[in-house]
């Protein structure tokens, strides 16, 4: 394996937890991995598809991911196909005669093609040593991706009972992993997780005030370096990628609603460093090996900490510090929740709100972000990990007993029914025309407080809602806003000890 490895890829190593991967798969044995982006997941079935007698059928939700990963084996002397809808019925007939022939050693499938009943005729004519999964949390509805067609997969395994499963994915908490056992029936597979950690990469969230001008400030500091841009709608994409330009950088915009071959040619500038910036959506990035990315941004809030993790995992792939920067703006959230009350399904609708919420803590906290992306994919660490904005911070300690009862006793005061931003209101005794028709100006809390401005209420509101001493409850309303409600009262009157603010 040693040997192929070196002749095929050009390494002389395994990375951690793929040697113990490939043993599994050689057994004959099905196999959970869970590896972060950029750790090599793909290399843990194309490397033991050499050495298999069969073909290794590969699962793969993307055209482009498909495309990129049959290119490099076959740079890789690697003898592999595909076969999507982009390609005529001709096209299909060669390759399947390839196949049949024995050349190809692995054949990158679209899930919908197994729905088809001939397609399946043919590949129960073949000796098939392998199946592997790739982005195997698409087959969840717990997933941040879910694909119906996914499900396609237990046909798969039915007319194929004895031949081994690889299920690989970079993003999926304990829920997800669960549903893909069931839906792929892999009771007896072993499980195999990596950690999530990537420390050289530097996780930052940045107020989306004056956001342009921060942008190309970042922009000047990497210039010449790869650097992808996340938005959330083709329109921004263009619009920003446009605007880059006209200040001097080559950017060019990338998303589904271009024509294939304008995203292909777009994909292969990037990969070749002929356009060092790229502006997209989340239709980017999967399955690209660029390894030298040096700066991701999120110019608008991510749906998920799924794809948000998957997303700066493009980065510094390679090894080398790297940057990830997310402008937040809790406006972004609103916008987010039009998009979401589209949704028919109730249940979906649901699933959405809560994906949404676990973003907005993600970029609230006052804890390590790393810490936090560990947790919440079940990768216990309260460590501080030196390299995200939180823990680089120069933090001031204080006793906060006096400003936390004001807090407490607002939140009290008004019922428990309002948010961050109606507290620092009151608080600060802004007397507006909802207070007034409240009744609120009238309360004993109402202007109490005149040391700390809006935004520093607000952080100090957050902070002890990460210390879990008040709570943010989401409650069905036409604004979909959240709630503060106090959790712990009692832990005020013993008064605790300093808190710590940034």
């Amino acid at each position: 394996m040693l040997l192929l490895l070196k002749k095929h890829f050009g390494y002389g190593q395994f990375r951690l937890g793929q040697a113990e991967i490939i043993d599994n798969i050689m057994a004959q044995k099905d196999s959970l991995v869970l590896m972060p982006t950029g750790g090599g997941k793909s290399l843990c079935y194309q490397l033991p598809a050499l050495k298999l007698p069969g073909i290794t059928l590969v699962i793969s939700p993307l055209i482009a991911l498909m495309k990129d990963q049959v290119d490099a084996l076959k740079t890789n002397g690697i003898c592999a196909e595909f076969i999507n809808s982009s390609q005529s019925p001709t096209e299909i007939k060669n390759i399947e005669d390839s196949v049949r022939s024995g050349e190809v050693k692995l054949l990158y499938l679209a899930p919908e093609r197994l729905s088809i009943t001939s397609f399946r005729q043919f590949l129960k004519t073949l000796n098939i040593s392998l199946i592997a999964v790739d982005e195997a949390h698409c087959i969840s509805e717990w997933g941040h991706d879910f694909r119906p067609d996914y499900r396609n997969l237990a046909l798969l395994r039915a007319d194929f009972p004895k031949t081994p499963v690889v299920a690989l994915t970079a993003t999926a908490t304990q829920r997800v992993r669960q549903d893909i056992i069931n839906q792929l029936r892999l009771e007896k597979a072993k499980t195999f997780i990596t950690s999530f950690n990537r420390p050289n990469l530097t996780y930052q969230v940045e107020p989306k005030r004056q956001s342009y001008s921060k942008l190309l400030n970042y922009l000047k500091e990497y210039k010449d370096k790869s650097v992808i841009i996340y938005c959330f709608s083709r329109k921004d994409t263009e619009s920003l990628a446009s605007d880059i330009t006209s200040e001097g950088y080559d950017a060019l915009p990338y998303h589904a609603g271009l024509s294939s071959e304008c995203r292909r040619v777009t994909q292969d500038k990037f990969i070749h460093d002929k356009v060092p910036i790229i502006v997209a959506t989340i239709a980017f990035g999967m399955g690209i090996d660029k390894p030298d990315v040096r700066l991701v941004i999120h110019y608008d809030l991510p749906k998920t900490i799924e794809g948000y993790y998957q997303e700066t995992g493009r980065a510094g792939r390679d090894g080398l510090p790297s940057k990830c920067v997310l402008f937040y703006s809790y406006g972004d959230k609103i916008k987010q929740d039009f998009f979401i009350n589209q949704i028919e399904d109730e249940n979906e609708r649901q699933k959405a709100q809560i994906k949404l919420k676990e973003m907005l803590d993600y970029c609230e906290i006052y804890t390590c972000r790393r810490g936090h992306l560990l947790n919440y994919f079940g990768e216990k660490n309260d460590e501080k990990c030196n390299n995200c904005d939180i823990c680089l911070a120069t933090h001031e300690e204080f006793n906060a007993t006096e400003i936390t009862q004001k807090i407490i006793s607002a939140v009290l005061k008004t019922g428990q029914r309002f948010g961050t931003g109606y507290i620092a209101k009151i608080l600060r005794g802004e007397n507006n025309k909802v207070v007034k028709e409240r009744g609120h100006e009238k309360l004993s809390v109402f202007g109490i407080v005149n040391n700390f401005s809006d935004i520093q209420i607000k952080k100090l509101i957050n902070i002890l809602v990460a210390k879990k001493l008040l709570t943010k409850v989401g409650l069905e309303s036409k604004s979909r806003s959240f709630f503060l409600r106090l959790r712990i009262v009692r832990i005020f009157l013993k008064r605790e000890p300093a808190l710590s603010i940034s």
